[in-house]
Formats: C-alpha cells, sequence, structure tokens
C-alpha cells in the first residue's frame, strides 16, 4: 500500500510538512511513502490518502504527526480500524463527488514533482496529437468549437486572441501566462501550478504552436515560491524528455519556456502593465489599440491567457471541442474553478459546469454558512466585482447572469459573508486594496479611488452626512468612464453593488450613526447587563483602554468615552454580560 501526502501550500500550513516526516520515520518495508497536490478540500488538511496500486483506499483528513504511527501501521496490515477516527466522512467526501474536475483533472492525484505521474493521466498525449498532424488552424478551430472563454476575467473568447496573434505579421512572437494572481480570496491558479504543473505546460505549448511563438513566459507572483520551484521542475523534465526546448517530439516545432517572478503588484494583472513589468519598467497599463496580439512583448505580437485557461486546453485537444461545449450555458462553455473562502463551512477549491447556481455551490458543496449563521451575501470578483446578496442565490453561474446582477465571474474568488459582515466596511476594504494598488497613471483611479475611500472611512467613523451616498455613485460612474485600464474601471463595482443591495446599511450609518452588523468599532457601544456581572474583573484586565472599573464581587462598568469599540471586554465575558448596540 503507498502513503501519499498532500503537499499544496494549504496543506503545508496545517502541517502536512510534519506529518510526511513523522510517517518517514516510522517507514516500513512493504509501503511506500509519495506526495500529491492539493485536492481542493483545503478545509480538511493535512490529508493523507491510502492507495492500493492505482485504486484510492481511504481518505485521511486533519491528520497530524501523532497518527503517523497508526497510518503507518494500517497501511501496512491493510486494516484500516485504526485510523476509523480520521478517516473522512461520506458529507465531506461530497465536496469532490458534486464537482466536473478539468483544470482541477490532477490536482491531488499525482504527484506534481514527477512527468511520469502526469504522462501516465495521458499527459502530453494532446501536444503528441497537435504536433503529429494538426495545422495551427486546426488547433484554434477545435478552441473555437469549445468555446473556452478566457478564465482570468474578462470572458473573452481564447480562440479569438489566439487567432489574432496567428494573423499577425511578423515571425516573433510570444506567448504569456498571467499567474500574477492578486484578487484577495484567490488562489485557483497557485494550487493548479503547485499540483499539477506539466498541464500548464502542455496548454501553453499548444498555444504557442498555434500562434507560432517562439518563447513563452509564465509571469508568476513572487509570492508563489512553492508553485515557482515546482514549475521550475516541471519544466527541466519537460525539455530532459523532448516536449520543450528546439525540434519538440521531432516535430520541427521549438518553443522555450521560462519564469518571471512578479513584485506582487495587482495592476500587472492587467496585461499591457504585466508586459511592462515583463520589460523591466514599471508596471502601468498601455493604451489600447494596439493590442498585445499586434504589439504585445517587446512590441511583438503577443497572447496572454491565465493558467485555469491554459489548464483546460490539453483536456480539450484529447477530448474535442465538442465534449467541452456540451457543458455550461449557452454563453459560457466548460467548467469554472472557484475559490470558496469566507463565512464557508468547507472552503477549497471547486470546479463546477457553468449554469450551476450560486446556492448550489455555497450550501451543497459548501455545505453552508459557518454556525449556521443566515448568508448575507457572495463577493465575486475580488476588488473588481461586486456582492451579490441573499435574494439572489439563485442566480446561475455564467458570465451573462452574474454581470447581471453588478457583479463578475472575475478569476474566480468566492468570498461568503454572513449577518456579521457590515456591507459598507467590506466596500472600504476593497476600496483600501485597489487605492493602495492604483499605478498612479490616470487621474480618475489615482485619486478618485482616494476620494472614494475617504468617503467610506468617514461612514464607518461615524462622521457620514447626507449626500456622501450620491457623492459615492457619481464618484463610480467617472471612474468607471475615465480610468484606463480595468483596475479603475472596474473598482467601482463593491461600492456600487453594496449601494444597489445594502442601501439600508449606509443610512444607518449615516443618519443613525449605526453599524447594523455591529462591526464599525466607532459606531459600537458596550454594555454590562448589571444583573448578569459577577464582578469577576476578566473584562476589565483586557480592556486596552482601561475603559472598565469596578470592584470584584460587585457589578463592573464601561465609561464610553474611554472605550475604543475593539470587542475584547465581549469576547473575555465568559457570563453573556457584556453586549454590542
Amino acid at each position: 500500500m503507498k502513503i501519499v501526502v498532500g503537499q499544496g501550500s494549504c496543506g503545508l500550513a496545517a502541517g502536512a510538512g510534519k506529518v510526511y516526516e513523522a510517517i518517514e520515520q516510522r517507514l516500513v518495508p512493504g509501503v511506500e511513502l509519495g506526495i500529491t497536490g492539493c485536492i481542493g478540500m483545503c478545509y480538511l488538511e493535512p490529508i493523507v490518502d491510502l492507495y492500493e496500486g492505482e485504486t484510492l483506499v481511504k481518505r485521511l483528513v486533519r491528520v497530524n504527526a501523532d497518527n503517523a504511527e497508526a497510518i503507518v501501521a494500517a497501511a501496512q496490515s491493510g486494516d484500516l480500524s485504526g485510523v476509523a477516527d480520521i478517516a473522512i466522512t461520506a458529507d465531506d467526501e461530497s465536496f469532490l463527488t458534486q464537482q466536473t474536475r478539468i483544470a482541477l483533472r490532477n490536482c491531488g492525484v499525482i504527484d506534481p514533482t514527477s512527468i511520469d505521474a502526469y504522462i501516465a493521466k495521458g499527459g502530453y498525449e494532446a501536444l503528441q496529437k497537435v504536433l503529429g498532424g494538426m495545422t495551427p488552424e486546426g488547433v484554434i478551430d477545435e478552441i473555437k468549437v469549445s468555446g473556452l472563454a478566457g478564465r482570468g476575467g474578462a470572458g473573452f473568447p481564447t480562440w479569438f486572441k489566439w487567432n489574432a496573434a496567428r494573423q499577425s505579421p511578423g515571425e516573433e512572437k510570444y506567448l504569456i501566462c498571467n499567474a500574477d494572481e492578486g484578487d484577495p480570496g484567490a488562489f485557483m491558479d497557485r494550487a493548479v501550478i503547485e499540483s499539477d504543473p506539466h498541464t500548464l505546460i502542455e496548454g501553453m505549448l499548444i498555444g504557442a504552436y498555434a500562434i507560432g511563438a517562439i518563447e513563452a513566459v509564465v509571469y508568476v507572483r513572487a509570492e508563489y515560491p512553492l508553485a515557482i520551484v515546482r514549475l521550475e521542475n516541471a519544466m527541466a523534465q519537460a525539455r530532459e524528455r523532448g516536449y520543450l526546448g528546439k525540434n519538440i517530439m521531432g516535430s520541427g516545432f521549438s518553443c522555450d519556456m521560462r519564469i518571471k517572478a512578479g513584485a506582487g503588484a495587482f495592476v500587472c494583472g492587467e496585461e499591457t502593465a504585466l508586459i511592462e513589468s515583463l520589460e523591466g519598467k514599471r508596471g502601468m497599463p498601455r493604451l489600447k489599440p494596439p493590442f498585445p496580439a499586434a504589439a504585445g512583448y517587446w512590441m511583438k505580437p503577443s497572447n496572454i491567457n491565465n493558467v485555469e485557461t491554459f489548464a483546460n486546453v490539453a483536456w480539450i485537444l484529447r477530448n474535442g471541442g465538442e465534449k467541452f461545449a456540451s457543458m455550461g450555458t449557452e454563453n459560457s462553455k466548460g467548467t469554472k474553478v472557484f475559490a470558496l473562502t469566507g463565512k464557508i463551512k468547507r472552503g477549497g477549491l471547486v470546479e463546477i459546469p457553468m449554469g450551476k447556481t450560486l446556492r448550489e455551490v455555497i450550501y451543497d458543496i459548501g455545505g453552508g454558512i459557518r454556525d449556521d449563521k443566515e448568508f448575507k451575501a457572495v463577493q465575486l470578483g475580488g476588488p473588481s466585482g461586486g456582492c451579490v446578496p441573499a435574494h439572489l442565490l439563485d442566480t446561475i453561474i455564467d458570465y451573462r447572469a452574474l454581470g447581471a446582477t453588478g457583479a463578475i465571474m472575475g478569476s474566480g474568488g468566492m468570498v461568503v459573508m454572513d449577518a456579521n459582515t457590515c456591507m459598507v466596511g467590506m466596500a472600504k476594504f476593497f476600496l483600501d486594496f485597489t487605492a493602495k494598488e492604483s499605478c498612479g497613471k490616470c487621474v480618475h483611479c489615482r485619486l478618485g479611488t482616494k476620494r472614494m475611500l475617504e468617503i467610506l472611512t468617514r461612514i464607518t467613523e461615524g462622521e457620514g452626512k447626507e449626500g456622501d451616498v450620491e457623492l459615492l455613485e457619481e464618484l463610480c460612474l467617472g471612474i468607471k468612464d475615465g480610468a484606463l485600464c480595468g483596475l479603475g474601471q472596474t473598482a467601482p463595482n463593491p461600492v456600487l453593488t453594496t449601494i444597489k443591495y445594502f442601501r439600508d446599511e449606509y443610512d444607518a450609518h449615516i443618519r443613525e450613526k449605526r453599524c447594523p452588523a455591529k462591526y464599525c468599532r466607532s459606531l459600537v457601544k458596550y454594555t454590562i447587563d448589571p444583573e448578569k456581572c459577577v464582578g469577576c474583573s476578566a473584562c476589565s484586565k483586557k480592556c486596552p483602554a482601561e475603559a472598565i472599573t469596578g470592584e470584584r464581587k460587585k457589578p463592573f462598568t464601561i465609561d464610553r468615552d474611554k472605550c475604543v469599540g475593539c470587542g475584547s471586554c465581549m469576547a473575555t465575558c465568559k457570563f453573556g454580560a457584556i453586549s454590542a448596540e
């Protein structure tokens, strides 16, 4: 039997490295030990799988180093009773069984450090098929039939971009992968690179052949060190096997690949800013046209897609564009990967066919809201997206339907919020992010987001005034119309959608000086119920502002003039004597 330890970033952060070491120290003859990437069930990490040959026998979850001896014993004897307490439940297994995995098909299944593991799953067969008899135009036609749209956020038809680059004059062309995943709460690209790097390489090589590129570049954020290490290893293996470099597989097609580590600027997710950074310049967007397909990297024809887009390519070429197009909706084909985070019971990576509803993803796959609290909203598309409220939970997931709500699909971030989330505070959070990440090139984005953030900050601090909401809306429309790139054009979305669906919360903050979610410190007042207070003094010891006074075994009181609204007192009280209002 073989023991396989999940070692994606999520697993390692949860202690998978220590689990691996503990198992390795206790390993016995007849039992193998290996690693895999992220299966997507991040909320259950560390995860250990037991295999008999190629068959998964048992999945063990929330494993720690103390379980190592029992795991090795179970693998040696085949008796799994000793690990029954850490075995995955049927309810948690449904997290995966309700998904359709294409981009994530090998994630958490194969060893990401082994090219042989990838080849055993049909790896590089699509590249062999393409180079063995398909024309570049034939490849582009197959992608067109599939209906694959860019998964980086815009949803632009992949075949169209490839065809534009193909038809642009010039022999020097470039293929670029945008792995600069900057949305808060998004980690799809990281997981694919860490868990299945060869699928990215194969997809990019097919794209390079289609457009006639001589070089391929993966622009990945430097904050993904494990992804970079595994991708570098995969590239070296591909070169050694003849899948990368000169005269690939004896076909006459040559293309090499390299990695560029970005410095983490969110604006470099915009394709022209990314190109500027690749050229060694400050990451700032260019005016379009010309588009990258005509004048991109070094002003040569270039094509840019994100990791998830390329991760679908080999599957499409192996199985046919029609099969991919048979999934999804009329205007949004195939599957989409989402990073499900926030106040959700089962957080992790989810890949579903387009057309499922938000409710199905959040409640059926994600298990619903943590602590069974009331669902309030889901943020889609990160700082560029919007908040979808509870009454729109049955909205289907496709580009057009989500766009109609005021949100966007984006790269796939899906942040779930419960009743304790302040929507004004949420809008402020995203505006703070975009204002800081603005490159400053255009006035509308540089100053407009700053002014919006100032207004939102004033509102959350109890200093909002009549007309602030209308001023926010006016600024939003001005920024959308005047900003140069997608960062500025979409920055107002979180504000516009929260105003649209949660206007009552803005009014409560401004007119009543009250935060309905009891989140904004300046608007929350804490009181001690003298009938419930036992005078233990725990709250006064925890108060950083020394605002709580009293005598032992007698009710304590809070000086509201000194109170900073941190909530430490209420979190400390074991008797329910402190409340927020």
